[in-house]
């Protein structure tokens, strides 16, 4: 699967510039990486973000986005948010992301 560069650089300039950052590709897409842990990424058209378990459901709950189920089984704590929401508020999703990937322990 491809993704949409356009929407790479726009995330690259939102996040914050810190050691620990790396992009990977994962998931087919291209995803961000802080201290090892997936923040978000780009797949597609869509933004791919770790909300974490604890903010998943409050997630799923908001518009355009939806369950990552990449595998086919929904991965928890991990939406796919779709353009509409990313016109809307694509700091603040890509904010979730750094934040709860900064919550985690360095791989």
């Amino acid at each position: 699967m491809t993704y949409n560069e356009e929407l790479v650089d726009k995330v690259r300039d939102l996040l914050p510039k810190e050691d620990g950052l790396s992009e990977k590709q994962m998931f087919g897409g291209l995803a961000f990486m802080l201290n090892g842990n997936m923040a978000c990424g780009v797949v597609g058209e869509e933004l791919m973000v770790r909300v974490g378990p604890d903010n998943y459901q409050a997630a799923l709950g908001e518009r355009y986005t939806r369950p990552m189920d990449y595998t086919g089984r929904p991965l928890k704590g991990m939406v796919y948010v779709e353009e509409d929401a990313i016109a809307e508020d694509l700091d603040g999703w890509v904010s979730r992301g750094v934040e709860f990937a900064g919550s985690l322990p360095p791989k």
